[in-house]
């Protein structure tokens, strides 16, 4: 598998699904909690940091970011969690990514919407040679359609900092997607993208929602979509996009293993899929990890996963001339190791 790890490593990537607060290098977030005194809980050890992050399930994740957000308290912090994500996306050969952000989980503290956005695009733009980064705006469904909706309002005049759509991420298990209707409806007006977390902690009645009611443009994650033939049918006949996350799903307990989750037969029936991390320094994976274990333990080919790479090309939501610079980049560096 060598020369495997040699080619994902240098291969162009696009990740679509990412949580910028999952996506801290851990010297990153280990200096945060250093600053603020939490070092001392870990014993002073940043390896006990590596061990706080593995997960019983899925609730157990949530409380995990919770206690990790603790830890983000000034303005400043988020252009150095920023920049640190970026810099570490650059050297990962990631040439373009969407990421989630979520500062509704900071306001709650008193800290300005406004200036925690522009602090976040202030730290991606010291890497905007190397790297092309786009944010989505997490509502986080835990704090309802009314706060989401207050957000939603205050967000809108700050499409200049890169912000281009909106999700809602949390507890899925315990909150729906439909009542996040109206919600959606002037996103769109606004003319934000929109994605949805469903399939994941809860089955296929939530992708259905976010489909029928909040009418998305993608699906983040859709694992459990194979609850309900009928809905898998209906995202083969539609190619509505879906942002899979394979090892994230496993670390969280979603799937028992790689090689149970969904992924190959999805892609065998011709879902429209690309591959993502989800929360990679939470999770301990990264992009060319999960393609690995594509290739290592469900038999991808080098080919399947340059088509996994256009369809993250496609269901992007950059310009044009980005989607094809991306995927003329994809062509040639194959091009290049055509010998594999």
């Amino acid at each position: 598998m060598e020369k495997y790890n040699s080619f994902l490593k240098t291969l162009p990537k696009i990740e679509l699904h990412l949580h910028l607060e999952g996506a801290i290098p851990l010297e990153t977030l280990w200096e945060l909690i250093k600053k603020y005194g939490g070092h001392k809980e870990l014993d002073n050890n940043i390896e006990n940091l590596n061990k706080r992050f593995l997960f019983k399930d899925f609730p157990h994740f949530i409380e995990t970011w919770i206690w990790k957000n603790q830890f983000l308290k000034e303005y400043e912090d988020f252009e150095f969690i920023a920049h640190g994500v970026a810099k570490d996306l650059s050297g990962q050969n990631i040439r373009y990514a969407e990421l989630f952000f979520t500062p509704g989980d900071h306001t709650e503290k008193g800290l300005e919407l406004g200036r925690i956005v522009e602090s976040v695009a202030k730290g991606m733009a010291a890497r905007e040679k190397e790297i092309e980064l786009s944010l989505i705006y997490d509502l986080c469904r835990d704090f309802g359609p009314e706060k989401g909706m207050e957000q939603l309002e205050k967000i809108k005049d700050l499409k200049s900092y890169g912000i281009i759509g909106i999700g809602i991420g949390g507890s899925e298990q315990l909150y729906p997607p439909e009542p996040f209707k109206k919600v959606y409806e002037k996103a769109r007006a606004y003319g934000f993208r929109t994605t949805a977390h469903a399939g994941e902690a809860a089955g296929a009645d939530s992708v259905w929602g976010a489909i029928r009611e909040l009418k998305v443009d993608r699906i983040g994650h859709g694992t459990r979509s194979y609850e309900d033939q009928d809905l898998v049918a209906y995202l083969k006949e539609t190619q509505l996009p879906i942002e899979v996350c394979p090892l994230s799903n496993v670390r969280t307990g979603v799937v028992n293993s790689v090689t149970e989750h969904p992924v190959k037969s999805y892609f065998k029936e011709g879902l429209n899929i690309c591959i993502n991390t989800d929360d990679p320094k939470m999770f301990n994976n990264s992009l060319e990890q999960d393609y690995l274990c594509l290739i290592d333990e469900l038999g991808f080919s080098l080919d399947d996963i340059k088509l996994l790479l256009y369809n993250a090309v496609a269901a992007s939501w950059c310009d044009d001339k980005k989607k094809r610079q991306l995927k003329s980049e994809i062509a040639d560096f194959y091009d290049k190791y055509h010998y594999l």
